[in-house]
């Protein structure tokens, strides 16, 4: 028998299954990458603490981190075109490179600067709490400023997590110690670098579309190439070698890496879902102070983790559905043919999936499981 045509009814159904397999892989997929993100980022707080400790200065650390993660990623970048195997992804438009300016200043220059201000006058554990108000900031901007969709259960689970970080960041008693924990001048550099970082994230929804390993690489030698111009001139000298090695891989992690994953997750999840998973960032650090500073195991830090636990799985389990209208559009990204890239190809585009090439969205109705990610930025009733 002859193979059926393509809009033969069976075919039609094929695509249909399999674009909605990709649909909620595509969903799935965004979770793990931010709370990889979160993790990474997480863990830099502590670690970034000790070097202080080491004698770095706050403004020379930021800026060493920064490196890190730009020569980092450069190696990475080099590496695969050395073995022969670039990138898939598109590269950084003409168009993207005034968002990149505005992300290096607002988060590669005055986050890192203003947190390790805050870092050198806060205990590690408390910074590490305060973090929650960069997701807090993040969601807060996306959903004012973006008009990202927001519905009930995401709005309990950021709650959840915001009330144990108010739990954690509380100290009993009444004396000078107590109330919040690290309140004055260095909580309030840290909640400056949690305001700028909130920025950065959203204008880093601009360009997410684009290579995430050259968007982190960019802004990590170009934040960190004027952090460590401005911290040598202010008279800081750099630490020993090892220190500088050390900063060097804290950065490639904890900023490289985890903002590749966190692009990444921008693109499944949207702006304010990916900041609610990142949210998490601020217990992984918690817990790693522990650990580094031999701080004690308080009652407070266990029912902060059940207030984050129960935030967390109601992100985890977040189901969003309904009927929705993608308006014509063109834009440049890795995609496969699947329900949202229906165009035809010319002679000069590329073969083999994934691939990247200008290409036209028609007007489409459909429903499926879907965040606000590079195809569903559409309103809520």
């Amino acid at each position: 028998m002859g193979e059926e045509p393509p809009d033969h009814p069976s075919r039609r159904q094929a695509r249909r299954e399999r674009d909605d397999v990709r649909s909620i892989l595509g969903c799935l997929a965004g979770r793990p990458l931010a709370i990889g993100s979160a993790t990474l980022f997480g863990a830099s707080t502590p670690l970034a603490k000790a070097l202080l400790g080491g004698g770095v200065s706050a403004w020379l650390l930021a800026g060493l981190l920064y490196l890190g993660s730009g020569i980092g990623l450069a190696i990475v970048t080099l590496g695969r075109r050395a073995i022969g195997r670039p990138t898939s992804e598109a590269p950084l438009a003409r168009r993207d490179w005034g968002w990149m300016v505005l992300v290096i200043l607002s988060g590669g220059v005055a986050g890192p600067l203003l947190l390790m201000i805050g870092l050198a006058i806060t205990p590690a554990s408390s910074a590490a709490l305060l973090f929650n108000l960069e997701g807090l900031a993040t969601m807060a901007i996306a959903w004012t400023v973006f008009r990202e969709n927001v519905d009930r259960r995401l709005m309990l689970g950021a709650l959840a997590i915001l009330a144990g970080a108010i739990i954690l960041s509380w100290q009993g008693g009444s004396g000078a110690g107590a109330g919040f924990s690290g309140l004055g001048l260095g909580a309030l550099a840290i909640a400056g670098a949690c305001l700028a970082w909130g920025i950065d994230n959203n204008l880093t929804r601009k360009v997410s579309g684009s290579d995430p390993v050259q968007i982190a690489m960019v802004k990590g030698l170009a934040a960190g190439a004027v952090n460590l111009t401005l911290a040598l001139l202010l008279g800081a000298r750099l630490p020993e070698l090892s220190l500088t090695l050390a900063a060097g891989v804290v950065g490639f992690l904890g900023y490289g890496v985890s903002l590749v994953l966190f692009v990444l997750a921008l693109r499944f999840l949207g702006t304010a879902r990916t900041g609610a998973y990142f949210s998490t960032a601020p217990f992984i650090g918690a817990l790693l102070a522990l650990l580094l500073f031999s701080e004690a195991v308080t009652v407070q830090l266990v029912a902060a983790a059940m207030l984050m636990g129960i935030g967390l799985w109601l992100h985890l389990f977040e189901r969003h559905e309904h009927d929705h209208v993608h308006q014509p559009m063109e834009h440049t990204h890795a995609h496969f043919h699947d329900a949202h890239h229906r165009h035809p190809h010319g002679p000069g585009n590329p073969t083999g999936e994934p691939h990247v090439h200008r290409h036209a969205h028609a007007r489409l109705i459909h429903t499926h499981p879907h965040y606000p990610d590079l195809h569903h930025r559409h309103g809520h009733k």
